[in-house]
């Protein structure tokens, strides 16, 4: 098991937009950090008030954005216009071609999101939108991004899973072989096999290793393949 603490991540602070990011980003750039596989971006956002991302472009990407506080309101070029809050999955296909804007509707209240990248698995798909409510449940993995059925389907040989950590409620993963994963701790405070484990941190396993968590904490397990090609 690799650890990834929170402190030893790139940050972007301009201000209305305080990030940090597990993989090089803009300016950020760290040869270690590349990418995970397909996974190429967990930015953890915090956008002020009246701030956000203004329209510009992407392409050949799978976009997912997480909102863990406050609301965050989207447009893109596909005709699509909503604004997502607390627990909401948010899911944009850049495919051919698409433009989007994401500011915070609050002119006050701040806005806290994960906003991740993955590699589809070819260039060229149509662009393509959803979102779906997730329902964590404390001692289970929930599916929000994959194969399973309630899930976003994405455009890639990856899942993820959102879970919960709380009294009592603990969470097992047994990495099967030929897969392997990344856990980012999104918020709160916990263990992960006896040690700590605090909001930002990301631990990386193999095929067959196994991790215990334990604690109040929210996290994801990204599923992803032992072996795919650096895009």
């Amino acid at each position: 098991m690799k650890r990834r603490p929170a402190d030893t991540r790139g940050k972007t602070d301009f201000g209305w937009l305080n990030s940090r990011h597990s993989f090089s980003f803009g300016e950020y750039h760290d040869p270690e950090w590349i990418q995970f596989g397909p996974l190429r971006v967990i930015n953890d956002d915090r956008v002020a008030g009246g701030g956000g991302f203004p329209p510009h472009p992407h392409r050949d990407m799978e976009i997912i954005s997480i909102v863990l506080e406050g609301r965050l309101a989207h447009k893109d070029s596909m005709g699509n216009g909503s604004t997502i809050g607390t627990g909401e999955v948010q899911y944009m296909s850049a495919g051919q071609g698409v433009v989007h804007s994401e500011m915070n509707p609050s002119a006050e209240e701040p806005v806290h999101f994960l906003q991740i990248w993955i590699h589809p698995d070819r260039k060229g798909y149509p662009p393509a939108y959803d979102q779906i409510k997730a329902h964590p449940v404390a001692g289970q993995w929930v599916p929000v991004a994959g194969k399973a059925e309630g899930a976003i389907s994405i455009r890639q040989d990856a899942a993820i899973h959102w879970g919960r950590t709380g009294a009592g409620q603990e969470l097992l993963l047994n990495v099967p072989q030929g897969r392997r994963a990344w856990i980012q701790a999104m918020r709160g405070e916990g263990t992960a096999g006896g040690e700590s484990l605090s909001a930002g941190d990301a631990l990386i396993l193999g095929p067959g290793e196994s991790i215990r968590l334990e604690g109040g904490q929210d996290l994801l397990w990204f599923d992803l393949p032992a072996e795919s090609p650096e895009a």
